[in-house]
């Protein structure tokens, strides 16, 4: 099925309705970017229970990555997959952001979730949720990171971009936020308080990966995007990636480049593991086993929404076992932005 859509969705969020996940930061809670609290959709309000005779009802929080794609509609299918498999039935929510999955699992009002790195990091380090599986596309355990600009724009590389505005996904958007600022700071340039703060040396401006990708193209004062390498990817010419990129990305799969119009790499992030979904600690151990077992055991066949065009399906096509361990490389991003991940 690897050919049947392209590879076009990862995990990220819509605007953002404030970063209450994140704290030891500087900085005002949110700048107009979009999303006002609440977002496109609240939790239920929902905790899991079951009845004698009936099913154990659970509810399944998303974020978008994208404004243009109806994640509830994409995520159809595991939903029906989860309560045939796993004796449950889902009630689905959309957060306005990631922290607001965090503060859902934090509460109660959320059993299993599509989440960041991040917040399994600081779950995990705050007994809140377990990483269920990490998600796999097309057999590609991890995925990139990019920067990017136009290629009539002066930017030929990143110290360029001192002074100059830079578009971001969510916040807490590992490929679109974090991984990007992490570059930039590498670069020599002065992050200041981001993602939750101010930057010093640029100014930054977060949204969603689409977004991003478009306020770069259609806006001249935004010189530089920072997103997931499958917003980005297929506009940038195959010649301008590394290596390791061809070798280990998804989207190397004949579309680097084709899309319109051009953009230029600036820079490819190392590999980053893929995000996962995320089971609350204080679900019912059977309940929580049967989840996580059907959950790997998923198949691209059962992740597919048949009423969908190829390009609003799911970007996954299953999950491979994991722990909170395997996300050390965005925990260290994180540590080098001196963001520290718990509760605010």
């Amino acid at each position: 099925m690897a050919g049947r859509r392209k590879f076009l969705k990862i995990a990220g969020a819509t605007g953002i309705a404030g970063l209450t996940g994140l704290a030891g930061c500087t900085g005002d809670g949110g700048d107009g970017d979009g999303t006002e609290s609440g977002g496109s959709g609240t939790t239920s309000g929902t905790t899991a229970g079951t009845t004698e005779s009936g099913p154990t009802d659970l509810t399944f929080t998303l974020t978008p990555a994208e404004s243009d794609v109806d994640v509830q509609q994409q995520y159809q299918p595991m939903f029906d997959y989860l309560e045939s498999e796993a004796d449950v039935s889902i009630t689905s929510s959309v957060a306005a952001d990631y922290a607001a999955v965090y503060s859902s699992l934090e509460s109660g009002q959320t059993d299993v979730a599509d989440a960041a790195p991040a917040i399994a990091i600081q779950s995990a380090d705050n007994d809140v949720a377990e990483v269920a599986g990490i998600r796999i596309a097309y057999g590609a355990a991890k995925y990139f990171s990019l920067l990017t600009t136009t290629p009539d724009s002066d930017i030929e590389q990143l110290s360029d971009l001192e002074g100059e505005t830079v578009a971001f996904a969510d916040r807490l958007s590992t490929s679109g936020s974090i991984f990007p600022l992490y570059m930039l700071k590498q670069a020599g340039l002065d992050t200041g308080g981001a993602p939750n703060g101010t930057p010093n040396d640029f100014e930054g401006q977060w949204s969603d990966h689409s977004q991003a990708r478009e306020t770069l193209i259609n806006r001249d004062p935004v010189k530089a995007a920072g997103t997931g390498a499958f917003s980005t990817a297929p506009h940038v010419p195959k010649d301008q990636f590394p290596q390791q990129f061809l070798d280990m990305s998804a989207e190397n799969d004949g579309d680097l480049g084709t899309e319109s119009p051009e953009l230029q790499l600036l820079q490819c992030s190392n590999p980053i593991p893929r995000a996962p979904i995320l089971i609350r600690s204080g679900l019912d151990e059977t309940v929580k086993s049967d989840v996580t077992d059907a959950l790997l055991n998923a198949t691209e066949e059962d992740l597919i929404n048949e009423d969908l065009s190829d390009d609003q399906q799911l970007w996954f096509t299953g999950l491979s076992e994991g722990s909170v361990e395997d996300y050390q490389p965005v925990r260290d991003a994180f540590e080098e932005l001196g963001v520290e991940l718990g509760n605010a």
